[in-house]
C-alpha cells in the first residue's frame, strides 16, 4: 500500500510509503492542516536525512572520494518499509542499500513511527548505525502547515508563541548554504508575527533556541502545539513570494556554511553515532 491512516476518532494522521512522509492531519470535523503539495510546492512534510539543507556544490567528501547529494538528502524521495500497522500507529523502516551507498558510504536503519493519541500526533525518528565505523549525520523534520489555518482568514494574523523567550541571533541562507553573519531575531518577546516578507530571504534558522514548543494560530482558529524533542535547531519556512503554508522544521544539524567544502565527518552541526548506536528524535503536534 502507498498510504496508510491512523486515527483514534479524534485526530486522523495519513501516512505515505515514499519518503515516510505525513500527508494529512485532521481533527474531527475540522480543516485540514497538513499543505496539500500544490503547485507552489509538490511535498507536504518530508523527512530530512542524512542531511539537512545543502552541501556545497551538492557534493559529499568521505575519505578523499566524492558522493553526490541533493538537498535534505534522499531519504524524502525512497520508498519505506511498511513495519507496523495498527489502528493507531504506524512505523515505517528505511536501511542502506546500493542505491543509498552510491550516495553515502555508510550501514544505516531510519525508522519512523507515527502515534495518534488524545489530540496528539507524535513521530519519532530513530537513526541506528548498522555498521563497523562512526557515522556522521544529520535528521530532520519539514512539516508544511496551512497558512491560513482557516480558508480566507488573515495570513497576517497568524503567529508563532514559542515557550520562551527568544533573543539569541538567527541564521540565514543564501542558495541553501548557511551565510557566516547572524542576524537580530524578529521574534518579540515569545511572538513571532508571520508575514510573507519574513520569508524573502529563505528560511530563519533558530540554532540556539530556549524554547522546546511553540503555538502556531490565528484568532480565527485555536492552532496547534507544536514541540519537539532531540533536536536542536529549528528552521521556519515558506516560498518566497506568498505561498500558502508555513515549514516547521526541526532539525539535528542544518545546511553548510557557505564557505565549507571539507570532509563531510567535519562539517558543522553533525551528531557521531559509533557503531551499533541508535539515537531518537522526536516531535509531536496538538490539535485545538
Amino acid at each position: 500500500m502507498d498510504r496508510y491512516t491512523i486515527s483514534n476518532g479524534l485526530i486522523s494522521a495519513t501516512i505515505k510509503q515514499a519518503g515516510a512522509e505525513l500527508c494529512s492531519l485532521k481533527a474531527a470535523q475540522d480543516h485540514e492542516l497538513i499543505w496539500q503539495a500544490g503547485a507552489a510546492w509538490p511535498r507536504h512534510a518530508p523527512t530530512l536525512f542524512p542531511i539537512v539543507g545543502r552541501l556545497k556544490n551538492d557534493v559529499l567528501h568521505v575519505r578523499g572520494k566524492t558522493y553526490p547529494m541533493k538537498q535534505h538528502g534522499f531519504a524524502r524521495d525512497l520508498d519505506f518499509a511498511w513495519t507496523q500497522t495498527l489502528p493507531h500507529a504506524c512505523t515505517l523502516s528505511l536501511h542502506d542499500g546500493a542505491e543509498t551507498r552510491a550516495q553515502y558510504p555508510f550501514a544505516f536503519a531510519l525508522d519512523v513511527t507515527f502515534t495518534v493519541d488524545d489530540r496528539h500526533l507524535s513521530i519519532v525518528y530513530e537513526v541506528t548505525n548498522r555498521g563497523d565505523e562512526v557515522m556522521p549525520a544529520s535528521i530532520g523534520g519539514h512539516p508544511a502547515f496551512n497558512w491560513p489555518l482557516v480558508p480566507g482568514a488573515d495570513k497576517a494574523s497568524h503567529t508563532l508563541v514559542f515557550s520562551a523567550p527568544e533573543t539569541a541571533p538567527i541564521r540565514r541562507v543564501t542558495d541553501g548554504l548557511v551565510r557566516p553573519q547572524v542576524y537580530p531575531t524578529p521574534v518579540e518577546g515569545r511572538t513571532l508575527a508571520l508575514s510573507e516578507s519574513l520569508f524573502v530571504e529563505d528560511a530563519v534558522i533558530f540554532e540556539r533556541l530556549a524554547s522546546r514548543s511553540l503555538r502556531y494560530a490565528s484568532p480565527d482558529h485555536a492552532g496547534l502545539e507544536f514541540s519537539w524533542r532531540g533536536f536542536c535547531d529549528l528552521g521556519v519556512w515558506s516560498k518566497a513570494g506568498g505561498a500558502p503554508f508555513v515549514c516547521l522544521e526541526p532539525w539535528y544539524g542544518f545546511a553548510s556554511p557557505a564557505d565549507f567544502d571539507g570532509e563531510f565527518a567535519d562539517k558543522p552541526g553533525l551528531m557521531h553515532l559509533a557503531p551499533g548506536e541508535k539515537r531518537s528524535f522526536s516531535h509531536r503536534i496538538s490539535v485545538g
